[in-house]
């Protein structure tokens, strides 16, 4: 049987047969349309289209799954599609190295080049929609002068309006410092190349006070209408703005990007929202007949100590209370036991707590507002009512459509956000001495003793706590540790590695239950060395899992870094949990931050 019966001139397309192997068989004439050279036969298709043979065996299979082959040649694109025939008796032309050589693919050519160009001049003219914040407007201004004030958000407004009119975009100012821009999708991947140029831009403007002006971007991609656009947009800004601002986020229906968050979160001076959010919260509790307080997994003093907070403000709301702590960490279990021992504190597993939360109950999510990372995830599905208080920067997993939601990036702790709470709510005197000590102890580590992510709010709320009762003495016992585990700390440091760019590594050696907070320790102790910039100290717990901790002085955002390998936190203090070796974890770290740099 011919293989040109097969390959007529009479079809109306560039098509060619070829073996299982590769070899091509022979072609008709219209594949001069498709290929600069006019005889192809006996080429190899792989050398010519870059397409592998198997492929094409198995295209029938997958072109009914709408997938495509598209390449360019001669200046046209081309859909490539195949088709298995066996040849009736045998071929005039036989590959004899193929296994079945009557077995032969018919590819044909199909031009798509009009249809790729409209496809993508499509796609190209899309609507992007971008929100565009100031933040730290209102404090900027109330610290300087009316004259400076306006001239320099006047110059902001310029580098807006001229970073819309490079792309072509039209602005539309919402109120003094909140914008949208609408622009084509075709200016999309230039502004992500560049890393919204920006937010450099108005982050380096001269100003008479002591933090830098920023803006937050939210940007909205790839709805099916203008409307959902939009929303994308908002969602976007949402989580810049819950990020800390000095950012810009994009997003579409299935992905998230994040670029900037260079600066620290400026901190409010206005206590306003404490009291909205006390006050709320009270009413929910006294409305509720049971509360139910849980952390995150694996909980430290910040989540604990904020746990007996809300726990007393229950009491003082006259609500039935419970804390719900699945697992107590080696690094807590002195502090659980005290207050085990203090018999005040209801301390409930998970599975009682189920029970609980089916009869008008609210729950309290402290320090984390991820539902993966939460003590009972479960609980979050069953109870009616959900209260979320945390001080860590949004993610993009998000406890869905809270009651109430109290998110402040700008805050040291957890234990900050419910002590300023708890003033508008309880007399000090109410609180017990316990209590005091553990929100003390809560942000006494989170700042690293005080010496980063502090603000006048941290000191006013320590202060609170200190005239309740809180003694520094036995807030300093809550750190001690055993000295089997500052052994373990001190080899970490001592072979800790110091890289020329200001980066220091560090390794802890073995499984230990309180490995996190031996990496902490570590890495803030690191910190300490004159010219390190940034830490990441990795170890394994007793489950295997490697724990990260990553400290930084503002220089380096280990925050950003980490949550590429599903972790978190903030600009200078970071941490996450990964199946890798310490020493590959450390290794694609240090990668990250190259590629980062260039």
């Amino acid at each position: 049987m011919s293989i040109e019966k097969y390959i007529s001139s009479n079809i109306p397309l560039p098509v060619c047969a070829v073996s299982s192997t590769g070899k091509i068989l022979g072609a008709n004439n219209k594949i001069e349309e498709v290929f600069l050279y006019k005889n192809i036969e006996d080429a190899d298709l792989f050398a010519l289209t870059g397409i592998r043979t198997k492929e094409l065996f198995s295209r029938e299979a997958k072109a009914s799954e709408g997938e495509q082959i598209i390449i360019e040649r001669n200046g046209h694109k081309f859909n490539v599609v195949s088709e298995i025939i066996e040849c009736e008796g045998d071929c005039d032309k036989v590959d004899k190295e193929a296994e079945e050589p009557n077995q032969i693919a018919l590819i044909y050519f199909y031009d798509v080049t009009r249809y790729e160009e409209l496809k993508s001049k499509y796609e190209e003219e899309k609507v992007c929609v971008a929100k565009i914040n100031i933040d730290n407007y209102d404090q900027f201004n109330d610290a300087v002068s009316p004259e400076n004030g306006m001239a320099i958000t006047t110059e902001v407004n310029k580098m807006i309006r001229k970073w819309a009119q490079d792309i072509e975009g039209s602005v539309d100012k919402i109120k003094e410092s909140q914008y949208v821009v609408h622009f084509h999708q075709k200016y999309l991947d230039g502004l992500m190349a560049g890393k919204f140029e920006l937010l450099d831009q108005v982050r380096a403007l001269e100003t008479s006070v002591d933090f830098p002006l920023s803006l937050s971007m939210g940007i909205g991609v790839g709805g099916d209408d203008l409307s959902e656009t939009a929303n994308f947009a908002a969602g976007a800004m949402d989580l810049a703005l819950g990020r800390g601002g000095d950012q810009a986020v994009v997003k579409n229906e299935s992905r998230i990007q994040y670029y900037g968050g260079k600066t620290q979160s400026v901190e409010k001076s206005n206590k306003g929202k404490s009291r909205v959010v006390g006050h709320a919260l009270k009413k929910l509790m006294e409305e509720s007949k049971t509360v139910l307080i849980m952390g995150h997994k694996h909980g430290d003093i910040d989540c604990f100590g904020s746990s007996l907070g809300i726990y007393r403000m229950c009491i003082a709301c006259k609500t039935d209370a419970h804390i719900v702590i699945e697992e107590v960490p080696e690094s807590l279990k002195a502090f659980y036991q005290q207050v085990e021992e203090a018999g005040n504190y209801s301390l409930i597993k998970a599975d009682k707590a189920k029970n609980l939360a089916k009869d008008n109950a609210l729950v309290v999510v402290l320090d984390t507002h991820r539902p993966s990372y939460v003590e009972a995830p479960e609980l979050l599905e069953i109870a009616d009512k959900v209260v979320v208080i945390d001080h860590h920067r949004r993610a993009e997993e998000t406890i869905e459509n809270p009651t109430l939601a109290y998110i402040e990036s700008y805050a040291s702790s957890t234990a900050e956000l419910v002590t300023e709470i708890l003033q508008y709510i309880l007399n000090r005197k109410i609180l017990i001495r316990l209590e005091a000590e553990a929100l003390l102890a809560g942000m006494t580590i989170d700042t690293n003793r005080f010496a980063v992510k502090t603000g006048v709010r941290t000191f006013e709320a320590a202060a609170w706590l200190r005239r309740s009762g809180a003694d520094t003495a036995e807030v300093k016992r809550f750190f001690q540790m055993k000295p089997e585990t500052f052994k373990i700390k001190a080899k970490a440091i001592a072979n800790a590695e110091f890289l020329p760019s200001g980066i220091a590594t560090a390794i802890c050696e073995g499984m230990h239950h309180d490995v996190q907070v031996i990496n902490a320790q570590v890495a803030d102790e690191l910190l300490d060395i004159k010219g390190i910039k940034a830490t990441f100290v990795a170890g394994k717990n007793k489950n295997g899992i490697t724990c990260v901790s990553a400290r930084s002085l503002g220089d380096v955002n280990v925050q950003v870094i980490l949550e590429r390998f599903g972790g978190g936190g903030h600009l200078n203090v970071a941490g996450a949990q990964v199946n890798d070796e310490p020493e590959e974890i450390i290794k694609k770290i240090l990668e990250e931050i190259e590629e980062g740099e260039k």
